[in-house]
């Protein structure tokens, strides 16, 4: 594997403003009680390089402390001040050996010295905004981060992406950031990405990497599977709102595979009024839904004890346009149980909402059926818009 440093990337916009400052050292107690993080307004989109979806670290030029795996673990970093091993400190995250200079008269890395990872995202698609976390990282997080992206057919090598004739679009140009901290960046890049690479100038640790944006399907292999579930984060489904996210976030309804554990899926709090509980999503395009799946695994006292299903036809976000049209009646759920429905007939529509009552949860929802030949179309003419 190459070592070198990667070809130099395109310019783009600068992003917003990252949290930037030192971490004083661990003095015992809440590892996390003096841990630093601004706001993040793009958190509630998909995490593309999340390892459900199919993310990975591909490679990295150096991970002589620890995994660059360990980027895309889910959850917080953890730190155990006791824990070393025959190398040192073991640390959750993605930490290289310090750099040194070229001789003893020399002894500092360059300015241009650092190293990368290469990172697959799970999902192409249009990144809106990208968190390295340092967490627990005091005294031995990088000085600057960079990040860039890249689109790429098929399933590159790390040696395909290493290629001097790929083309890389800087999403965060080098900017200092701070330890034990959530740094995040704003990206405006209206691109469809497939891999990023990952630079921290000149070397050091980041705990976990988090890139929320919008999925962009590709529409050639959604014409190919014919029938699919149109609302899943893979092929372009998203979350638009929810009436709570107390326990979990109602994004997880439409991630891959069934829920493996209770907080796997959406749970909201238990409700002291007369109202109930919903969540209102937007399909990749407009669709005809032919059947559905309710699944509440693994939530057992606590799911949902009816659900409804309405469509519309509008277009997201145009407010009233286009009416509510009931598709599944108000129907009793069992818990930890899978739900099958075959629909009447085709329902058009370009969003869904599914209302729980009173409240609890389900684990997943899935509409399948197709796109129309208007949705196809659209698509198809996006993807194009993205450069793919």
């Amino acid at each position: 594997m190459p070592t070198s440093p990667l070809p130099a990337s395109s310019a783009h916009t600068p992003p917003e403003a990252a949290f930037t400052g030192d971490a004083a050292p661990y003095g015992g107690g809440d590892p996390y009680a003096d841990y630093r993080s601004a706001g993040h307004p793009f958190t509630h989109l998909v995490d593309l390089a999340d390892r459900r979806l199919g993310a990975g670290v591909i490679a990295a030029n150096d991970e002589f402390f620890a995994e660059r795996e360990n980027l895309l673990k889910p959850g917080p970093a953890e730190f155990d001040p006791e824990r070393f091993g025959h190398k040192g400190k073991i640390m959750d995250g993605w930490e290289t050996r310090r750099r040194r200079g070229a001789s003893a008269e020399r002894p500092h890395p360059t300015d241009e010295d650092h190293d990368w990872a290469l990172v697959r995202l799970g999902a192409p698609g249009v990144v809106r905004g990208i968190v390295v976390d340092t967490a627990h990282f005091r005294g031995n997080y990088p000085r600057a981060v960079s990040v860039e992206a890249a689109s790429l057919p098929g399933s590159p090598s790390p040696d395909d992406l290493l290629a001097d004739s790929v083309t890389w679009t800087t999403l965060v140009p080098r900017t200092a950031v701070g330890g034990h901290a959530a740094n995040s960046f704003g990206v405006r890049a209206e691109r469809r990405f497939t891999h990023l690479r990952v630079n921290q100038h000149p070397d050091g640790g980041i705990a976990r990497l988090r890139v929320y944006g919008d999925v962009a399907p590709d529409p050639v292999w959604l014409a190919a599977l014919g029938t699919f579930d149109l609302l899943a984060l893979e092929n372009g489904g998203r979350v638009e709102d929810a009436s709570d996210r107390f326990y979990s976030p109602a994004t997880n309804t439409i991630q891959p595979g069934r829920s493996r554990r209770m907080d796997d899926g959406w749970e909201t709090r238990r409700r002291r009024d007369k109202g109930n509980d919903w969540i209102r999503y937007e399909l990749a395009e407009r669709s005809e839904i032919r059947a559905v799946e309710i699944d509440t695994a693994y939530l057992k006292g606590n799911s949902a004890g009816w659900a409804a299903l309405s469509a519309r036809d509008g277009e997201p976000g145009a407010g009233t346009d286009g009416e509510w049209t009931e598709i599944l009646p108000r129907t009793r759920l069992q818990p930890d149980t899978n739900h099958r429905f075959v629909l009447d007939g085709p329902v058009t529509a370009r969003q869904i909402r599914i209302d729980i009552f009173p409240d609890g949860g389900i684990s997943r929802l899935r509409l399948f059926g197709s796109l129309t030949e208007e949705g196809a179309a659209r698509l198809a003419a996006r993807h194009r818009e993205l450069g793919g």
